[in-house]
């Protein structure tokens, strides 16, 4: 950490060789454990990881002065990493444009809860119900930050993406849910009590 703070020098620059080495790992770990759920493999995965691992170091060597010791030098750079990780993907969720659920992830969501066989069914028509009202329910700015959100996409990359702030999508996924709990209390599919 200290040969950081010098800024010049062979020691600084094999300090940055080292410290980008690990951020790199890190990075590889965090794109490869997150990376499916935003379609991405291969070498853009990869390419993803290299990418947040250089900005973070650029963050880090611009920010050293701010470390105060309250935690591990390796635990602070973590954290730029992880953030440069996740603005990262979500920019390649608006970029490609995945922002649509296919069946097979529908299909997920009730084999997660362990259900007995009439608890599934009633699951998975629970599901699809809550897809048709996204589909026809909503409007198309509210299922785009809907879907975004849901997909995990942070907030405040999807606000820098949509050109807004966090208070405006809270009120859109707000709106978004009111309209989606109407739909599905409609179809039966909820109490108006719930």
């Amino acid at each position: 950490m200290d040969a950081l703070e010098g800024g010049r020098g062979a020691h600084f620059e094999r300090a940055c060789t080292r410290l980008h080495e690990m951020l790199v790992r890190i990075a590889m770990s965090e794109v490869f454990r997150r990376g499916s759920r935003y379609r991405i493999t291969g070498p853009e995965l990869e390419d993803i990881a290299h990418q947040a691992a250089a900005d973070a170091l650029m963050r880090i060597t611009r920010k050293i002065h701010e470390f105060r010791g309250d935690a591990r030098f390796t635990t602070w750079a973590y954290r730029f990493v992880v953030l440069e990780v996740s603005s990262k993907l979500g920019r390649h969720f608006w970029a490609v444009g995945n922002a649509r659920f296919d069946a097979e992830e529908w299909a997920q969501v009730p084999d997660r809860s362990g259900a007995d066989p009439v608890s599934h069914w009633q699951a998975r028509e629970l599901v699809e119900a809550v897809r048709d009202a996204v589909e026809t329910a909503l409007s198309a700015h509210q299922r785009q930050v809907f879907t975004a959100v849901v997909s995990g996409v942070p907030l405040e990359t999807l606000a820098g993406e949509l050109e807004t702030n966090r208070n405006a999508l809270y009120k859109t996924m707000f709106d978004a849910r009111k309209k989606l709990r109407a739909q599905l209390i409609a179809g039966g599919h909820l109490g108006a009590a719930v």
